[in-house]
């Protein structure tokens, strides 16, 4: 786990290539509390038909008692809660792996990310870019482990043509004190 101390950047522009070491891991600043819409909206998007997720008199006769939030919501929940830490710039993830469900997700479920890189190395195709692994959870308010999966992805480095600042700045001076 990376124990630097440094102050904050005044500009925050996300991780590049370089920014990664093995080992690094990386805990979502923030949580995420799932709402009985988050789960219908998502499972209706996705069309998924099964009613455990948006049937409640269904949901009480299995062994869960309740709707469960639709496993892939979950998965991409987790997925966004590290984007900040680990993807914001990733020119495109390559593939998720080994993904597991050892606890259920219910509405008002609250959910942090933890992330951890397990190998990186350059790309063979584009010298832009570089590959990052990881293995990443989900953790919910009572310290239970709900989803855990690999995720690997193509990040771009600081000097990427692909990657320069966006902000498109001003010439107008600032009419407020």
């Amino acid at each position: 786990m990376s124990t630097r101390s440094e102050a904050a950047p005044k500009t925050w522009r996300g991780r590049f290539y370089e920014d990664f070491e093995v080992g690094d891991v990386f805990r979502s600043r923030i949580g995420r509390t799932i709402t009985e819409a988050d789960n219908i909206w998502f499972t209706c998007l996705t069309m998924n038909t099964n009613q455990i997720h948006f049937n409640a008199p269904y949901a009480e006769r299995t062994q869960f008692g309740r709707p469960l939030v639709n496993s892939t919501f979950t998965l991409a929940l987790v997925v966004g809660l590290t984007v900040p830490d680990t993807s914001e710039n990733a020119a495109a993830n390559l593939g998720w792996g080994d993904i597991k469900l050892p606890k259920p997700v219910f509405c008002g479920d609250t959910i942090w990310a933890e992330s951890e890189i397990t190998a990186k190395r350059e790309s063979r195709s584009n010298p832009s870019v570089g590959i990052v692994s990881m293995r990443c959870r989900g953790i919910n308010q009572r310290r239970e482990v709900v989803i855990e999966f690999t995720r690997t992805f193509m990040v771009y480095k600081r000097g990427a043509p692909e990657a320069q600042d966006t902000f498109p700045g001003t010439d107008e001076p600032w009419t407020v004190a």
